[in-house]
């Protein structure tokens, strides 16, 4: 096993904020919980012939080591390469923070920490998969990749490191969010991606979508079957995810392994660890690493994943096999699910907005490892305006899903007077998300609750594929 921790630390005065590492302690390895879960998540099976897949059956769509890594259920560190490592030092450690402003705002006796990733260069943790799913491309020679995104964080954050390895980029967006959210497209673009807001027609993906509804506003489901066609139908050109695959989970355990070593300096262990949830990169990132205490040592530590209400595939979903995408073009992943077909609403959470959980958090939450929590839309931006007011920070709508669970939990320590340590994933900025907290300033957002009717009509179809 590799030495995770080079150095004791001594606890810090009290009125410590800001936790950074120094470059030589950032992580060399990635944690893959994998090897340690009790029950190992079930394996993904192919839609045709219903058996189970391995590494080399993902090698046409993914770059190969990215497939090795997400069927990786024996090790337990994989090695950071050294090139992403020294792009990572651009912009890590990033800072662990006590958030003494929330807590006097709150008058909660809880200390409440942060891990700040909305300060690497694209403002989102989402960098921190998408330069080693670049790097792993390049090596194998790869000329192009594909993605989709949903508010276009991720998005954004492909199309940096695809510019930083020399390859072209092409992004299908999530059509409301490509029509909400019009800088996080500038920003692709500038970085020299090709932006389509999905569906589309030029894929035939797209096409039967409209077909069927010309007035589709897309989803996350319907711009992954837009990106893996064009992945396939392209010579030399490989497909990336920025959530819900066990790769991209794993290489988000940075976040964690880094939080473990500042905590240690703030002389703290925390009692809750919470993070939003949309497809699981940044709650698996902030979580993984505390949780394998939890697993291996018995620690006892709360884990939180806060959704939107409006798509609540933890809290109200159905644990099966399901399709990735909308037009079903992916494996079949057992996970906890809305439907392939489901429909979320028009938040600006456009990055939670995602019918299906994890694999790996669906079989944590099955075994009860973890919990989760739907939030409604006027919480979060009551949530994050209250933040910002607090800590000077404006936070993306999807972070403030993780900071209205903190307050929740913050505000029981009143009632109880324990002083609860409360860390939570501040996941994103939201500078470039000021029309939706103009909307919520104004009172003009709503919230979005699915009725049980919907949720039925929604799961029909993966409930079919499952008998």
């Amino acid at each position: 096993m590799c030495q995770i921790f080079t150095k004791n630390y001594t606890k810090m005065s009290n009125k410590t904020k800001r936790f950074i590492l120094p470059e030589e302690e950032i992580p060399r390895y990635w944690y893959n919980i994998q090897a340690d879960m009790v029950n190992k998540p079930l394996p993904p099976i192919h839609p045709a012939t219903k058996q189970p897949l391995k590494a080399e059956d993902l090698f046409p769509i993914f770059p190969e080591e990215c497939c090795r890594q997400e069927m990786n259920q024996t090790d337990q560190w994989i090695e950071i390469p050294e090139e992403v490592r020294d792009m990572y030092k651009y912009y890590r450690s990033t800072p662990l923070v006590r958030a003494y402003g929330l807590e006097k705002a709150l008058g909660t006796p809880a200390h409440i920490y942060f891990k700040n990733e909305s300060v690497s260069p694209m403002g989102s943790h989402k960098l921190n998969s998408a330069l080693p799913q670049a790097y792993y491309a390049k090596q194998e020679g790869t000329t192009n990749i594909t993605t989709e995104t949903g508010a276009g964080q991720w998005g954004a954050a492909l199309s940096y490191a695809a510019r930083l390895f020399g390859l072209e980029a092409a992004v299908y967006q999530v059509k409301i969010s490509y029509e909400q959210k019009p800088y996080r497209r500038s920003i692709m673009q500038t970085f020299g991606a090709q932006v389509t807001p999905s569906p589309s027609m030029s894929t035939r993906a797209g096409k039967d979508i409209l077909t069927r509804d010309p007035f589709h506003q897309g989803s996350l489901g319907t711009a992954i079957s837009e990106a893996i066609e064009l992945a396939m139908m392209t010579p030399n050109c490989k497909y990336t995810l920025g959530s819900v695959l066990n790769h991209v989970g794993l290489h988000q355990t940075i976040i964690g392994l880094e939080a473990e070593k500042q905590m240690a300096m703030a002389g703290e262990y925390p009692d809750m660890v919470i993070g939003c949830f949309g497809g699981g990169s940044n709650f698996s990132g902030i979580a993984f690493p505390f949780m394998r205490h939890t697993i291996l040592e018995g620690k006892q530590t709360r884990y939180i994943a806060a959704e939107p209400d409006s798509c609540p595939k933890l809290t109200r979903g159905k644990f099966e096999y399901d399709f990735g995408d909308e037009s079903g073009l992916t494996p079949l992943l057992p996970m906890y699910t809305l439907g392939h077909n489901f429909r979320p609403a028009n938040i600006h959470a456009g990055g939670l907005r995602y019918h299906g959980a994890g694999v790996i958090i669906s079989q944590l939450l099955k075994d009860k490892m973890m919990e989760a929590v739907d939030i409604p839309q006027l919480e979060t931006f009551q949530a994050g305006t209250l933040f910002a007011r607090a800590e000077g920070i404006i936070p993306a709508p999807e972070s403030s899903h993780a900071i209205a669970a903190t307050i929740r939990e913050a505000k029981k320590c009143i009632e109880t007077g324990e002083e609860k340590v409360i860390l939570f994933n501040l996941s994103g900025h939201g500078l470039i998300d000021m029309a939706a907290y103009d909307q919520y300033i104004a009172g003009n957002l709503q919230n979005y609750r699915v009725t049980d009717d919907d949720l039925n009509k929604s799961l029909a179809d993966a409930d079919a594929l499952n008998k």
